[in-house]
């Protein structure tokens, strides 16, 4: 397996003002051969605060046993939620189909599909760009000319309304405390489903009680209005948050943590008071969840069931990927 990380951005073209230093980069995980192969890149959640480790290398590491060659995405997050990241996750995306496409052949992709794969946040991300992409201008004129329009998107328990029903702190974050109608509907993406929309795979769990299962059904409902090609799974058990729900998810073997470099670059800054616009309660917050008494982090417990069920969706995600 090679495996390696890249920035997406130059420099001079990622502005977003609460970065602390951080880049967003694509973490690969490549078959040794030369064949190309169809190509996933998996979008971690974590309500746009964070790229949660458990929706990030366990999940690319299942899809390259499926023989694709997977990319993770560690995209803009504020986990100070004081400067609200509006279109920029969306924009990180975007780039990050372009910039892959763009080196198809380096990375054994030529001609081959380009998924995209979320989960909870990252699945609005992911759902943003099936919706938005011809909307999205890249600043650099060469890779303004690769599509970044998905061949198929793959959204786990997703967040899709900005509206009623949407997953509020996910909303704040991305769009800060008082959103304008228009931005509202904007990222509302059940309002915004096109004929041009690409295949979609949506899954959730029927008692999620963190993002509601309505959600997906909204989705849904938009894709079948406009004649798209999608497959929609609700599982009747299981909470938010199972990723892959095999064994090593259980266990608690996710991988490396690398997606959660920006949150300690922007904890730290807060730290030694260099924080952007951060309110003094969400100071004392960071305080108490990253602090040396910092609360453990509480364990899913092991359900045979759930392992047997809900586990079954990237095999259901592979059957229907070769169909598109």
């Amino acid at each position: 397996m090679k495996c390696f990380e890249e920035n997406i951005w130059k420099e001079d073209e990622y502005t977003y003002r609460a970065s602390y230093g951080f880049m967003p980069n694509i973490h690969a995980y490549l078959h040794d051969d030369d064949t190309d192969r169809d190509c996933m890149i998996v979008v971690p959640g974590g309500g746009y605060c964070m790229c949660v480790p458990p929706e990030a290398e366990i999940v690319a590491k299942v899809f390259y046993e499926q023989g694709m060659n997977a990319f993770v995405l560690t995209y803009t997050t504020d986990i100070t939620m004081s400067v609200p990241l509006k279109r920029q996750p969306m924009e990180d995306i975007s780039r990050a189909v372009r910039f892959i496409r763009a080196n198809e052949k380096q990375y054994h992709i030529a001609g081959k599909k380009v998924i995209i794969c979320g989960f909870s946040a990252g699945a609005h991300v992911c759902g943003s760009l099936a919706v938005h992409f011809d909307d999205i201008k890249d600043m650099d004129e060469s890779l303004n000319k690769v599509s970044n329009r998905p061949d198929g998107v793959i959204l786990s328990y997703p967040v899709i309304t900005a509206g009623k029903y949407t997953h509020e702190y996910s909303i704040q974050a991305l769009l800060g405390k008082n959103p304008s109608d228009e931005e509202i509907k904007y990222f509302s993406l059940e309002k915004n489903v096109k004929d041009t929309t690409p295949p979609c795979f949506i899954w959730q769990t029927e008692p999620d009680d963190a993002v509601p299962v309505i959600n997906s059904y909204m989705f849904a409902d938009a894709l079948r209005e406009k004649n798209i090609y999608h497959a929609h799974y609700v599982f009747p058990t299981g909470i938010h948050g199972l990723s892959v729900a095999n064994d090593d998810f259980f266990d608690g073997n996710f991988g490396e943590s690398y997606t959660m470099k920006q949150v300690f670059l922007a904890v730290d800054a807060v730290k030694a008071g260099k924080g952007i616009d951060v309110s003094d309660e969400r100071k004392r917050e960071l305080e108490i969840q990253f602090g040396d008494d910092a609360p453990e982090q509480s364990e899913f417990v092991h359900d045979s069931n759930l392992r047997y069920e809900v586990g079954l969706w990237p095999q259901l995600a592979k059957i229907w990927m070769g169909r598109i």
